[in-house]
C-alpha cells in the first residue's frame, strides 16, 4: 500500500510520534531532494523541535533550572517533552504539568521542594498573562452597612494565584532566579503560603500570613466574607481578617464588591487613587 493512501490525520500523526521518539523510524513518505528517506535531515529536525521545547521549559521555570542544573534539567525536560508534547500551539500554555510531571519524576525525589518552585513559576506566568482589571477602593468596604460585610462576595483580580507549600517556596524562589541574593534557608522550618499578582505592570509574589492562603482560596470559589473567614479560622484560631483584607485592598487584589441583597449591584472599576 503506498504511504500516500493513509489519511491526512494518519499521516500527521505519525509524523508527531516519530518527532518526539528517537527509536521510531523516518515516517513513510517523506523524502529528501534524492527522492530517498533521509534519515540525517529528519534527526536534525527532530532534535530541533525536542531543544525547542526544552528551551521553552527553560525559560518557563528559570528557578527549577537553575536549583537543578543544566544537565538535569535538560534530561527532565526532554522526558516530559516525550510524554506530554504540546497540545496547543500557543507555547504560553506549555508547561502546565510540568510541576505534577517532576513531582512523579523519581530522579528529583532527592530535592521535595522542587515541584512546589515549579508551582510557584506556574502561578507567576499565568500571572503575568492574565486579564486586566481595575480594583476596588478600600473606602467602599468602610463605608458599607455592617450588616452587609458577613454575607459580601469580594472578586479578585483575575491574575491572582495562591501557591501553597510545606517548604519556604518563596525564599527558595527568590534565592534561585536572576539577581537573587545568596541565604541560609531551613527547609525544615516550616512552609510558606505565596500569593501571586499583577495588580499593576509588575507580578509581585508574597508570602502570606497564616490562615489568609484559606481566606483567599475561599473568596476565589465564591464564599462569603463569612465563609471564607470560617475556612481560615479552620486553619490557625488567631487568623488576622482586618489585617488580610486590608492587605489585599493596599496590593490591588480586590476588583469587586457585592452583597447578598444587591447581587446585580456589581461594583468595578473604581481605582484605588480616585
Amino acid at each position: 500500500m503506498s504511504p500516500y493512501s493513509h489519511s491526512l490525520s494518519e499521516r500527521q500523526r505519525c509524523f508527531a510520534s516519530a518527532l518526539l521518539d528517537p527509536t521510531r523510524p523516518v515516517p513513510s513518505g517523506l523524502i529528501g531532494p534524492d527522492q530517498r528517506t533521509d534519515d540525517k535531515r529528519f534527526n536534525v529536525y527532530r532534535n530541533n523541535v525536542v531543544a525547542g521545547l526544552v528551551n521553552t521549559l527553560q525559560a518557563a521555570f528559570p528557578a527549577v533550572h537553575r536549583i537543578v542544573g543544566e544537565e538535569f534539567f535538560a534530561a527532565m525536560a526532554r522526558i516530559y517533552v516525550a510524554l506530554e508534547p504540546p497540545k496547543s500551539p500557543v507555547m504560553l500554555d506549555y508547561g502546565k504539568t510540568f510541576p505534577d510531571f517532576i513531582e512523579r519524576f523519581e530522579p528529583a525525589r532527592s530535592v521535595p521542594y522542587l515541584r512546589d518552585v515549579a508551582r510557584l513559576e506556574r502561578a507567576w506566568a499565568e500571572a503575568y498573562h492574565a486579564d486586566e482589571a481595575s480594583p476596588v477602593s478600600h473606602a467602599l468596604l468602610v463605608d458599607m452597612a455592617s450588616h452587609h460585610l458577613p454575607h459580601l462576595r469580594l472578586t479578585l483580580h483575575p491574575s491572582a494565584r495562591v501557591v501553597q507549600s510545606c517548604f519556604p517556596i518563596v525564599q527558595i524562589w527568590q534565592m534561585n532566579i536572576d539577581g537573587g541574593p545568596p541565604m541560609g534557608i531551613d527547609i525544615a522550618a516550616g512552609g510558606e503560603d505565596a500569593l501571586v499578582l499583577r495588580a499593576h505592570a509588575e507580578v509581585e509574589v508574597r508570602t502570606l500570613p497564616v490562615g489568609a492562603a484559606a481566606f483567599i482560596r475561599g473568596l476565589a470559589v465564591g464564599n462569603s466574607m463569612e465563609g471564607a473567614t470560617t475556612l481560615a479560622l479552620a486553619v490557625h484560631a488567631a487568623f488576622d481578617l482586618a489585617g488580610a483584607l486590608r492587605d489585599l485592598f493596599s496590593i490591588g487584589a480586590i476588583v469587586g464588591l457585592k452583597t447578598r441583597a444587591a447581587d446585580s449591584a456589581h461594583l468595578r472599576g473604581i481605582d484605588e487613587s480616585a
